[in-house]
């Protein structure tokens, strides 16, 4: 498989915690829980969720009672389990190495293994209840010949229609292994569509080896890049419609001395104004990597070239919080170890290295990866692929400071749809509204409420009014006509 994953050295030690002064708003770092090997080792690429029922999930490479990697459930006080573990089926058909969930809008978890399914061991689609039972949705390359489905699945998006989005890194094509990865639809019940099959143009100039599913935009479009391919070998920025209508919208290292980035690996993230924003693992000024910006009619800048004293190669994807900013990781670089970076960037570019991972003083974590979560009382929860009390990897959490949020799952909707609203401390809450207009909800636990989309709401922010204050969302809700 032609990729560069970075299967570092990755690691918890639990309740150590970390004073910055590093700006006026006070700062901590937190080793929040560890893996041992049994409730997962080595965390890798994907993203954390936070849960209905407040506690934090994500996924282990590798680990678990049958060492195929496991979903893992993480409670805000440090306590970490596996919710699941995968191999538990003959030939790994439940699949293994787990690449991340996103929390489906019938509030159970879904996401993408990135090898096993069958002898061949292509990846699978799968889902998991909060109380671990588990579903194999689709298996890749399940005819065992031509995997025209692709393989080696690398992450999913819930769409505004319901279906979940995603794309596999290799296959596509009428040879077993031999095109550049696809673009895929698949519903919550199970039924499969391929998109798009990268490398059908010539020379690959469509791109090749997508490396991060695609993400919605406000326009209801898919975008998302691919790591090699596109007219000058080093990854594009794609669109594409969810009928399956394709562009390349941006090549990199188009520039001299590949200024602009080379080999996008996270996926894209949007701002309230539609525009994109991205990392590449490798190119920029400095050749160690780059923060850009690009709108969707291809207008692209460099927002940050990392130089390794802040940085370098960042493997994940930005998340935007609810001051505006964005943050992310790098998977090593900076401070005296090299073993990676928290950083913050603007929408102008203004940009702060926040912390540096595997401190002379207490080296725990390090060779973070996988993309931050703003969980819902403001803080940043991550993970780090190796370190922890037994070298399997860490889970983390860094404060900056900001203040609680309430997260609607999915994050649009049409009028009369079904949302669930997550937070803290929501039990008393007293009114719902989406961007000013009223909403009937309920209230079904501490963390979270369902509610409806009002007739006449409009996109904006969704507001609870708790006890003890006004929540507002983040992101904002987009209503569908």
């Amino acid at each position: 498989m032609k990729s560069m994953k970075f299967f570092h050295q990755l690691a918890v030690t639990a309740a150590i915690t970390f004073s910055l002064a590093l700006c006026a708003r006070a700062q901590t770092f937190t080793n929040l829980a560890a893996f041992n090997g049994g409730n997962g080792e080595y965390p890798n690429y994907g993203s954390m969720v936070q849960a209905t029922n407040g506690d934090y999930y994500g996924t282990a490479d590798r680990g678990g009672e049958y060492g195929g990697g496991v979903v893992f459930g993480v409670t805000p006080a440090g306590k970490l389990s596996a919710l699941y573990s995968f191999c538990a089926q003959t030939h790994c058909s439940d699949g293994n190495h787990p690449w991340g969930v996103v929390l489906g809008s019938d509030g159970n978890f879904y996401g993408v293994a990135n090898q096993g399914g069958n002898h061949i061991g292509s990846g699978t689609i799968f889902r998991v209840t909060i109380g671990g039972k588990f579903t194999t949705l689709h298996t890749f390359c399940a005819a065992g010949v031509d995997c025209t489905d692709g393989e080696f699945p690398v992450g999913l998006v819930q769409g505004s229609d319901g279906n979940f989005y995603g794309a596999a890194s290799i296959g596509g094509g009428t040879h077993n292994g031999g095109d550049g990865g696809t673009i895929f639809e698949i519903s919550p019940s199970g039924e499969f569509r391929k998109l798009y099959t990268f490398c059908s143009r010539s020379n690959c100039s469509d791109g090749s080896y997508p490396e991060s599913g695609p993400m919605q935009a406000n326009n209801g479009d898919l975008y998302g890049t691919t790591y090699d391919g596109g007219s000058q070998g080093y990854g594009v920025v794609y669109e594409i419609t969810t009928s399956g209508t394709f562009k390349v919208l941006y090549n990199f290292c188009s520039q001299a001395d590949c200024a602009d980035g080379a080999g996008p690996f996270g996926g894209l993230i949007h701002d309230p104004d539609g525009n994109l924003y991205g990392t590449t693992l490798n190119g920029g000024a400095n050749g160690y990597g780059t923060v850009f910006e690009i709108t969707i009619t291809g207008e692209f800048i460099v927002l940050h070239s990392f130089d390794n004293t802040d940085g370098a190669h960042p493997a994940a994807a930005l998340v935007q919080a609810n001051d505006g900013n964005f943050y992310g990781v790098t998977s090593n670089g900076g401070g005296s170890n090299d073993a990676g970076t928290i950083f913050e960037i603007t929408t102008g570019g203004v940009f702060s290295s926040l912390y540096s991972l595997c401190l002379p003083s207490a080296c725990n974590g390090y060779y973070p990866s996988s993309v931050l979560m703003q969980a819902t009382d403001g803080t940043f929860l991550g993970t780090t692929y190796n370190g922890g009390s037994d070298g399997d990897g860490e889970v983390f959490s860094y404060s900056k400071g900001l203040g609680p949020l309430v997260k609607t799952v999915p994050v649009a909707g049409a009028a009369g749809q079904s949302v669930i609203i997550l937070g803290n401390n929501l039990t008393g809450s007293s009114s719902v509204t989406f961007n000013g207009t009223a909403a009937e909800f309920t209230v079904v636990s501490d963390t979270y409420i369902t509610a409806t989309v009002p007739p006449g709401a409009t996109t904006g922010t969704v507001s609870v009014t708790t006890p003890t204050g006004v929540l507002k969302s983040n992101p904002a809700f987009q209503v569908l006509p």
